[in-house]
């Protein structure tokens, strides 16, 4: 199965899950609670707040050579938008792709998506794990804070409070 048949299927239009594909085309369902909800919009938000150019999405589908993979939320530059936005998925990766660890992802996976979205053009990939710590890596390793938005917090608070950035 492609990506254009997935999202031709009027069954799957229906399920309350985030779909992705794996390099046989076999549909991946991952199923989200409410708090990975929370830190993807916390994290959308807080994006918008710090970047002034480029655009902000949620979910994103993105080809990579392991499949169709969804990222949580992406900050894409106006450039790599004017290719990508009439995509069925995305050809490129976004330059900033975030994933929001779930109970249903191991951390092994997430790193693992990690390197697939550099192999398709990230500059950056976020991790945002299950008590809100945010993860950092540029192509070579692990980085303290990100070199696009380095105001950017390494930890989403729970509150709903946005003061202070957080």
């Amino acid at each position: 199965m492609n990506w254009q048949e997935v999202c031709e299927d009027k069954k799957l239009q229906q399920l309350p899950f985030k779909i992705e594909l794996n390099k046989w085309g076999q549909i991946v369902m991952s199923p989200a609670k409410v708090i990975h909800s929370f830190y993807q919009g916390r994290i959308q938000t807080l994006l918008e707040s710090f970047l002034t150019t480029g655009i902000v999405m949620p979910e994103l589908v993105i080809e990579t050579r392991d499949g169709v993979k969804v990222a949580d939320v992406v900050w894409v530059s106006d450039e790599r938008a004017d290719i990508i936005l009439d995509e069925t998925a995305a050809s490129i990766a976004p330059e900033i792709c975030i994933e929001v660890k779930s109970g249903s992802n191991t951390l092994d996976e997430m790193l693992e998506k990690k390197d697939w979205y550099f192999k398709v053009g990230a500059e950056e990939v976020w991790i945002c794990d299950k008590k809100g710590d945010i993860y950092f890596y540029n192509h070579d390793s692990s980085i303290k804070y990100s070199l696009r938005v380095p105001d950017f917090p390494t930890q989403i608070k729970r509150n709903r409070n946005l003061q202070n950035g957080q």
